[in-house]
């Protein structure tokens, strides 16, 4: 895999992953890019193909995980969702830092490939405070707060694996959780800032 190293964000949802992202894609301009993931649902309104996601059927990502195409693949609700090896690529051939943003199954994925990327997993201080978190947002319903929640306390419990990120933050303080989060990634940047001025 040629270019910069990329990132995998993991950590459940509520954890402040997608707040810290927005902060670095702000300060870091074109530094940073996401790879597209491959779904076999269909598209929700406004989603453009290619942009939010690659829809495509389940027989063509069904042949392209069998070819080996996939770093990795799981299924949510009768869906199938994953990142291709492509996607990735896409992404370093502009010389920008993939960043993918994976559940737990997944980074155990990756971990059986060669794309050696950064494993980062942001974690709330508490499960207590992740369902504030998550309540607080009322986008949810009783049971899907619920079945969240149970992911988090599987999710957290996997992550305690020795060696499977390279660094926890635990997410208490947004302005410390960021510093952390930049200190990690601060040589890849600087290689990517680099090689653009050659």
């Amino acid at each position: 895999m040629q270019g910069p190293r990329p990132v995998v964000l993991s950590g459940p949802s509520g954890a402040g992953k997608s707040t810290l992202l927005k902060k670095l894609l702000k300060d870091y301009e074109n530094i940073f890019g996401f790879s597209v993931s491959h779904t076999t649902r269909q598209p929700r309104p406004g989603e453009v193909n290619g942009k939010d996601y690659h829809f495509v059927s389940r027989e063509e990502m069904q042949k392209e995980i069998d070819a080996g195409e996939f770093i990795e693949h799981a299924e949510f609700s009768g869906n199938m969702y994953g990142t291709s090896k492509g996607a990735v690529q896409a992404v370093q051939a502009q010389n920008q830092i993939c960043v993918l943003d994976i559940d737990i199954q997944g980074v155990k994925n990756i971990k059986k490939t060669e794309l050696n990327p950064i494993y980062i997993s942001v974690q709330p201080p508490s499960i207590e405070i992740l369902e504030k978190r998550l309540r607080d947002r009322k986008t949810e319903t009783e049971e899907s707060l619920l079945t969240r929640l149970n992911a988090a306390r599987v999710d957290l419990e996997l992550s305690k694996e020795p060696g499977l990120f390279d660094l926890v933050i635990i997410n208490d303080d947004l302005e410390t959780a960021y510093s952390e989060l930049k200190e990690v990634l601060l040589e890849e940047i600087k290689k990517t800032q680099e090689s653009r001025k050659s």
